[in-house]
């Protein structure tokens, strides 16, 4: 790998406190302590009482203005003014730097073998560490550095999705509650099995679907069945017993009920109306009586004028001749006055009236009821010419059963073989496609288009990295791939444009000598071919980027500043028609 010499320490970098004392490979000695922090000395400030400090430590306790020596007061020598803390009262001690940044230091972090000097540690893997704990920014859990990529995109329960229909962006732990309001979501029809329909359009998908199943029109009748648009017609054909049996039954029911409606108003009007005859069979008895009364002096008084003359001479004084013996009425019938004739007309008048009433009602219902049985009478005749049409519907239907049985079974198994066949052209099809992008001489040419867009995704870490179709070294060589950053990864992320080298698992990996050894050239092509960015490196045998891969790929090893993004702004030889051009070249010396 090519290596850059490490840049001093900005201003930035004096803002921490001491170095953690679990960093020190050696005994630990109090000199090198911070008397603030209590850690190993970091741009170690001495005051004039002669104690030592970080730089970050000093400032901040001075900062709110002069302040006493702690440790002057605990080792009892504090003496004023010099144990008095004030910023210009401290110098930089450059003799006790050097001394801390020359001691040696090892990693603390877990599965970490890296050793060298404080410095080095400071400048080279401070803050990188593969192995370094860190929290994710989202769900606060503790992973490696090294894994931080793979949890913000796989893993993280609070990383935000894209919808990959509707195209919204969402949490992952939502993504079921967003399934079932997705405009876009694909539905399928019930009916016809139709796939992919989204379901903003799946409402109207239905109204029109032949296959789709709605109920029968005669469910208002006790029809359960619900049957295919297409298919509505043919059911009734073959359900039309069933339906003139649930018609007759719920137009009995309704005979019933009619004649249920008012079973004791109709008894007491039949009985009402024998009284009403008896009565009025009385009545016209008794005015016949009145009517054969005879008169004082002359014939019989006719009606109620001759009651009207007897009452007359009786209030006249003149007392009546006895009646003629022929003539007499039953000793219980007395003689009526001409007032109480006319009520017993009136009466009689208003119960013929109601008998007309009733006897006018009851042939209403008569003729209802023998409509009813008209009506039953005919849907008895259809339901026994259906009954016949009926038994041979249903044989044929069940032919057709079976024979549509048959057939299912019969897509179902060319539907498991065709996506068997499917699964297989997919996977041949991406054979192919690497195949055909392989090279096998170790060098590789990467044509990566779309460059505009591609970098705005990764600037947006929608895909902040891509990687290169595989390549070998030979047909039974070494398999690698290149991985690419196009807005820069680790130290040059924003600034620099980061290209990686990645050992893959290959098919021959038993037959070959690890780890891998070969020295790897990287280039961005100028596509006027007059100054190409060049870097190259010979592997770290030590690092596992560069051993047997034991899965699919190693961690990659290369570049993060291969090259400026400043060189790709504006207008440059690199990128011509939004295309950019990266060479990987691998020296099969010793192959």
């Amino acid at each position: 790998m090519a290596a850059q010499e490490p840049s001093p320490p900005s201003s930035m970098e004096n803002n921490k406190p001491g170095f953690p004392k679990k960093i020190l490979a050696n005994k630990l000695e109090d000199k090198h302590l911070c008397s603030c922090c209590q850690n190993i000395l970091r741009r170690p400030f001495q005051a004039q009482c002669g104690h030592r400090f970080c730089s970050y430590c000093f400032n901040r306790t001075v900062g709110s203005g002069p302040q006493k020596c702690n440790a002057c007061i605990k080792e009892d020598i504090f003496e004023e003014p010099t144990s008095i803390l004030k910023p210009g009262c401290a110098f930089p001690d450059n003799a006790a730097r050097r001394e801390v940044e020359n001691l040696p230091a090892v990693c603390f972090n877990e599965g970490c073998s890296w050793k060298g000097s404080i410095k080095d540690y400071e400048l080279s893997h401070e803050g990188k560490c593969e192995f370094m704990i860190l929290p994710c920014p989202l769900c606060k859990e503790l992973i490696r550095l090294n894994e931080q990529e793979r949890h913000n995109e796989r893993e993280c329960p609070e990383r935000t999705l894209n919808c990959k229909y509707c195209k919204e962006p969402f949490h992952f732990r939502n993504i079921k509650a967003h399934d079932e309001i997705c405009p876009k979501y694909p539905m399928i029809c019930e009916g016809c099995a139709k796939k992919k329909i989204p379901r903003e359009k799946y409402v109207d998908h239905i109204k029109f679907c032949s296959k789709f199943r709605t109920p029968c029109r005669y469910h208002v009748v006790g029809c359960d069945m619900s049957v295919e648009k297409e298919k509505i017609h043919d059911h009734e054909r073959a359900c039309a017993h069933e339906h003139l049996n649930l018609l007759l039954h719920y137009i009995m029911g309704m005979k019933v009920s009619l004649e249920g409606l008012q079973p004791q108003s109709l008894e007491l009007a039949g009985h009402k109306a024998h009284e009403l005859h008896q009565a009025l069979r009385d009545l016209e008895a008794r005015v016949s009586q009145l009517s054969a009364i005879p008169g004082p002096t002359g014939p019989p008084v006719q009606g109620v004028p001759s009651s009207s003359s007897s009452a007359s001479s009786s209030s006249a004084g003149a007392p009546p001749p006895p009646p003629p013996p022929a003539a007499t009425l039953p000793t219980s019938f007395t003689p009526l006055p001409s007032s109480v004739g006319a009520a017993l007309e009136l009466q009689l008048h208003s119960e013929k009236t109601k008998v007309a009433d009733l006897g006018r009602r009851c042939q209403e219902l008569e003729v209802k009821v023998g409509t009813f049985e008209d009506v039953v009478c005919v849907l008895n005749r259809e339901v026994e010419r259906f009954a016949t049409t009926m038994e041979a519907s249903n044989r044929q239907h069940r032919l057709d059963q079976d024979k549509i049985e048959a057939l299912s079974n019969k897509v179902r198994q060319l539907e498991r073989q065709v996506g068997v066949k499917d699964l297989t052209v997919a996977e041949m099809e991406g054979r192919l496609r690497e195949m055909s992008a392989s090279t096998f001489d170790g060098v590789f040419i990467w044509r990566i288009s779309d460059f505009t867009k591609k970098r705005q995704d990764a600037i947006a870490g929608r895909a902040p990295a891509m990687f290169s179709p595989a390549f070998y070294t030979s047909k039974y060589g070494y398999k690698m791939c290149l991985r690419i950053y196009l807005n820069g990864d680790g130290t040059g992320r924003g600034t620099h444009l980061s290209l990686f080298f990645v050992v893959m698992r290959g098919m021959s990996d038993a037959l070959l000598k690890w780890p891998f050894n070969q020295k790897v050239t990287l280039m961005l092509l100028d596509q006027s071919n007059r100054e190409h960015i060049i870097d190259a490196f010979r592997p770290d045998i030590t690092s596992s980027s560069f051993q047997r891969p034991v899965s699919e790929m190693n961690i990659a090893s290369g570049c993060p500043h291969f090259c400026p993004l400043s060189k790709l702004e504006g207008k440059n030889s690199y990128i011509r028609d939004d295309t950019i051009f990266i060479k990987a070249i691998v020296d099969l010396t010793g192959l």
